[in-house]
């Protein structure tokens, strides 16, 4: 309800200068029609006297109206419009709307998603908005068509972008995606690059990559990139972004990667979220707390609640005093199996404040509504979000943890000392810039599917000193592109 109508419909309206290069980019002859699926206020339409653009807001359809009096605006959903127009397009450009998967809903959805499944792209659940915008708009264009956009840089890591790419090789003879790091839209976290199609109606087996340290207005398309077979970048885990490290950097990353001493954090163990109480104020109180109502210890268990909390090393017996000490709200009410509980908690649990945490979405949908699920004692806590490097905890005190970090347990025998010393190695340390993902605020943050992909080498590598140079200088250059520092 706070949310801008800007931001509702997640519209950024895109710098003249890059939306007038971007119809320079495919539009070589004037009597061409533009195609615009989401034109906001005609930005677009603006450089090209024959355009057609659809914009689903009223009044920024009425803007775009004033704005280029040439183009034809259709008011309305792009893809209840597309299902119904015949016309054909020999050049697409624009900025299609911003909008995660958890705003992207309702029947927009539902006809964006089937559109895109009908072409032969199935998106998962967790898609946002603007990729079945690019599927739809590029299924509108002529034989040999070209389209250029702006996109999220999350198409070079998203789980949903690699359909989209893959999609998009299957039906262009050429596609380009033009990285920058200095943002193209300031006041966003999240950065945006370019994307380039050509000849529509034929297929691609690789992808194009340019990076760039800024945009320039009115430059041509670049003549030179770096080619990505996709057979390399399947192999790879599909992630077009590690492509932008320096070619000697990855040469070196996957080398290592291959040695048999050097394996992945799946092989040895298990990072997952920790459990998920549903009302954390609620399940978690106080020492003193907890000594007022008469709550017994074989009741509460100690939690890592955020990762703030989290020593340098390891959570020991020392860490726990100190939070202990300080009263801080860190013990976990643990009544699974509990058949019988005592009055203080029966009062407790009948309380006001109960009352309202019953109402949460997660207690209200399981039995008993107190007993929260999937406590247990990891080996180590991973903080899955950082701004240098993400951290990889010892759990010596035996604590519990919320889902705001990872619980790592790992393989009977494996010795959490050295997946420790490991982790800290320059080598796993750009593992976790190229397994992870940029969060914007120059933060880094690691799904436990991303962590799964992380690298330790668990043996002697002996690396010279010039690779470890060349291996930090990769990690150098990956944390200047997600904007640490």
């Amino acid at each position: 309800m706070g949310q801008s109508r800007e931001k509702q419909l997640g519209q950024f309206f895109t710098p003249p200068e890059v939306a007038r290069t971007l119809v320079g980019w495919v539009v070589h002859d004037k009597r061409v029609r533009l195609l615009d699926p989401s034109c906001g206020d005609g930005r677009f339409l603006t450089c090209h006297p024959r355009s057609v653009g659809i914009e689903i807001d009223r009044d920024n359809a009425a803007l775009a109206r004033a704005q280029a009096p040439g183009a034809l605006v259709h008011e309305g959903d792009f893809f209840e419009w597309a299902t119904q127009t015949a016309e054909r397009f020999q050049v697409a450009a624009g900025n299609p709307p911003f909008i995660r998967y958890q705003d992207f809903a309702g029947d927009t959805r539902i006809r964006a998603l089937a559109y895109a499944e009908r072409l032969g792209v199935k998106f998962s659940r967790l898609t946002s908005s603007w990729a079945p915008f690019l599927v739809a708009a590029a299924s509108l264009l002529r034989p040999n068509g070209r389209m250029a956009f702006v996109v999220p840089a999350e198409i070079g890591h998203a789980t949903y972008a690699p359909p989209l790419l893959e999609w998009l090789c299957a039906h262009f003879e050429h596609v380009r995606v033009v990285a920058f790091q200095q943002k193209l839209f300031p006041q966003l976290s999240e950065d945006a690059w370019l994307l380039y199609c050509a000849g529509y109606g034929s297929r691609s087996d690789a992808v194009y990559l340019n990076d760039f340290e800024r945009f320039v207005a009115d430059e041509p398309l670049p003549r030179f990139a770096r080619r990505v077979e996709l057979s390399t970048w399947r192999a790879a885990g599909r992630r077009l972004r590690r492509f932008l490290l320096p070619s000697e950097s990855l040469a070196l990353y996957d080398e290592l990667s291959a040695r048999p001493e050097v394996v992945r954090l799946s092989e040895v163990g298990h990072a997952g979220i920790g459990y998920v109480t549903g009302a954390n104020d609620f399940f978690h109180v106080r020492p003193s707390t907890a000594k007022e109502l008469g709550i017994p210890a074989r009741l509460l268990r100690v939690a890592v609640r955020k990762a703030e909390q989290l020593p340098s090393v390891s959570v020991d017996r020392a860490a726990v005093d100190g939070w202990l000490m300080s009263d801080d709200p860190v013990m976990l009410l643990h009544l699974n199996g509990q058949d019988r509980l005592p009055d203080c908690l029966r009062r407790y649990l009948s309380s006001e404040h109960a009352e309202r945490a019953k109402g949460t979405y997660k207690c209200r949908n399981r039995s008993p509504w107190y007993a929260v699920p999937d406590v247990r004692v990891p080996d180590a806590f991973l903080a899955y979000m950082s701004g240098l490097r993400p951290s990889l905890v010892r759990n010596d005190a035996g604590c519990v943890c919320t889902n705001s970090v990872h619980a790592v347990t790992l393989k009977a025998g494996v010795s959490v000392r050295a997946v420790q010393e490991a982790w800290r190695s320059p080598l796993c340390e750009l593992s976790c810039e190229l397994e992870g993902h940029p969060l914007g605020g120059g933060m880094l943050k690691l799904e436990p599917g991303e962590a799964a992909n992380v690298r330790l080498p668990l043996g002697e590598v002996g690396l010279t000193s010039g690779e470890i140079e060349t291996i930090r200088g990769g990690t150098a250059h990956a944390r200047r592109w997600r904007h640490y520092g």
